[in-house]
């Protein structure tokens, strides 16, 4: 019998798997702005490249693929070309043996509906439409456009209030995004070439905690106006508005429902993640940026909403997304079910929950979700349960809030879908009961789950919580005119109300429920829209000089990440969970900045996207 050898048969193979980790951080890093038939020629040839040469469709038909993309992409294909390379792509698709030939044609197909625009452009204008360009990655992708690479240079150098400042000429909320920030200006960062994305909300916490924003002096606004504008909620989209309407000189009155300003970072997110005298930090300053009159505890109706559109100059509706939806069960109303929304704004105004010796389970798998799973531990529920229909990995949870709960000692139950509710003789909850799942097709970009053949489950609880979502409060001003699709405010592309010329809508009113930085950048943009209606054309630019570039640090590092207070102490608090970095940590996260706005296609005109 022959001698077996442990060796790899391809010496290379391990060698290999090096670069390809490589080739993987360059397509994690993939700029913002490039041309779509571009990206998918970069893919087809990877594919080309790792077919084996057994079945002719693969072997053959991936490389003609790759040559006809290469004149497409060139602008020197046809549209009789464009439809031969369809054909021939199907044909690939439908009859290559493996995934390897089949899914890249399949790719190339969806790619080429997906981007038809793009690929007509290519055939008939000979050229990418507008638009299509690279631009500096952080910049771009974070919704306000803030100047990303120039306040991690303040931060460097030391200039910690400048830092505040550069972050606050698009962004009035510096402290909120630096410390519940999902941080989207991290995805596409060049520095993952390198090694890994730098920590940029690290960078701002540092920053805000060493230069508190209401600390910060805030730019001289300009010449009084005398025009009006009401803003129908006082969330982070309505406050943002009237910060930048103040600075521009116009006189804003904020409307308010609740008892406080703040909207869902003070009446949906725990103190733990974010400290509510840090919110007030950021209030402070945006309500001295000029004449805005906050009135909290007005809430606005058909009447209201009348009388308003009719007094001011303009209006806009920032009321968020503040109720929560329910699930269609038995005894969903019992006494100890009650929605994760409403507890969560109880507490924003400093009504905590008692849930001593309880046991407490959360129905979903949101980042609202975990709040209410964390916040019921410090509440001191003797279990924590959180159950989701699908798995652990598709939860739209950040990963690190996933982390952190089940760390102070929440337990997971996937793939169970809740179908009611157990009740005792008095009628309180006495237990959820769930059915199975098992993971299916994949629609709308996740696995969705399907009915499992098992029995029915039974999970024993004393409180429920239903955290599946969130609805926006929209019929007063429907009744007074104002068009909704699905409860979503109807709006053009500057953000104003179908039908109404002076009545502006953004936020999660209008997008549905979304992240507070994608509602502070629509309240900039309506700030600027608005400003534009009544007749004029305020510029507001940062004199805060930016530090020179520095030459790259081209060796690998690791990135430093925020660190949180041990488990077993937090978990008995409503404390600040996070540390801070050091000096020593922050300087090299910020000396790992390559300077996109410096090097490469960010000194080229239409390489950045800022606000003026």
């Amino acid at each position: 019998m022959a001698k077996l050898s442990i060796a790899s048969k391809v010496e290379d193979d391990a060698l290999l798997g090096a670069f390809l980790e490589r080739h993987g951080r360059r397509i994690a890093a993939m700029p913002p702005g490039i041309c779509p038939v571009v990206a998918q020629l970069s893919l087809l040839q990877a594919a080309a490249a790792q077919t084996c040469g057994k079945c002719v469709p693969c072997r053959d038909g991936l490389p003609r693929l790759v040559a006809m993309i290469e004149r497409v992409a060139a602008c020197e294909a046809g549209e009789d070309e464009l439809r031969a390379c369809r054909s021939l792509a199907e044909m690939v698709r439908d009859t290559s043996d493996c995934a390897i030939g089949y899914e890249a044609a399949q790719a190339l197909l969806e790619g080429m509906d997906a981007f038809a625009s793009e690929y007509e452009s290519h055939v008939r204008s000979h050229g990418c439409r507008e638009g299509v360009k690279q631009s500096v990655p952080c910049e771009t992708l974070c919704p306000a456009h803030v100047n990303v690479p120039g306040y991690i240079a303040l931060v460097e150098a030391g200039d910690y209030a400048g830092a505040v400042g550069m972050v606050r000429k698009d962004n009035p909320f510096p402290t909120a995004c630096a410390l519940v920030c999902e941080h989207p200006c991290e995805a596409h960062c060049r520095r993952t070439l390198i090694d890994a994305p730098l920590n940029i909300r690290g960078i701002k916490k540092y920053a805000v905690d060493h230069a508190p924003a209401d600390t910060v002096p805030i730019p001289v606004h300009s010449a009084d106006t005398a025009r009006t504008v009401a803003i129908i909620g006082g969330g982070p989209s309505g406050l943002t508005c009237a910060y930048f309407l103040a600075l521009m000189g116009h006189r804003v009155t904020v409307f308010e429902a609740r008892k406080q300003l703040g909207g869902m970072l003070r009446y949906g997110i725990p103190a733990y993640r974010f400290p509510r005298e840090r919110l007030d930090e950021d209030i402070r300053g945006i309500l001295s940026a000029g004449s805005i009159t906050a009135r909290c505890e007005c809430p606005v109706g058909l009447h209201e909403m009348g009388e308003i559109a009719e007094t001011y100059d303009a209006v806009y509706i920032a009321i968020g997304a503040q109720t929560g939806k329910t699930l269609r069960m038995d005894h969903a109303d019992a006494a100890g079910v009650m929605s994760a929304v409403d507890l969560l704004g109880r507490i924003g105004d400093g009504d905590y929950p008692d849930f001593s010796g309880k046991r407490v389970v959360v129905v979903g798998g949101g980042n609202v979700a975990m709040d209410c799973a964390r916040t019921s531990v410090r509440a001191g529920a003797a279990e924590v349960t959180v159950v989701y229909r699908r798995r652990k990995e598709d939860m739209t949870a950040l990963p690190a809030e996933i982390e952190s709960a089940i760390a102070e000692g929440v337990e997971m139950i996937v793939l169970q879908a809740p179908v009611g509710i157990e009740t005792d003789e008095a009628g309180r909850c006495a237990a959820l009961i769930t059915q199975p799942q098992m993971i299916g097709p994949v629609r709308g970009g996740r696995p969705a789950p399907i009915a499992a053949d098992k029995p029915q489950d039974r999970v024993e609880a004393d409180v429920v919580l239903i955290a599946v979502g969130q609805d926006i409060q929209a019929a007063p001003f429907e009744e007074y005119g104002l068009e909704t699709n699905r409860g979503c405010f109807v709006v053009d592309e500057y953000l104003a109300v179908t039908g109404r010329d002076n009545v502006f809508a953004g936020g999660d009113c209008q997008t549905g429920p979304a992240t507070a930085i994608k509602a502070i950048a629509a309240g900039r943009v309506v700030a600027r829209n608005i400003d534009e209606y009544l007749g004029y054309h305020h510029t507001l630019r940062s004199d805060i000089p930016v530090p020179q570039a520095h030459e790259n640090d081209r060796t690998p590092r690791g990135r430093v990440e925020i660190t949180e207070r041990p488990a077993r102490v937090r978990r008995n608090d409503f404390d600040h969970v996070e540390n801070g970095m050091s000096r020593e940590e922050v300087e090299q996260e910020c000396g790992r900045c390559l300077r996109c706005d410096r090097f490469g296609f960010g000194v080229s005109e239409g390489g950045r996207q800022q606000y003026a």
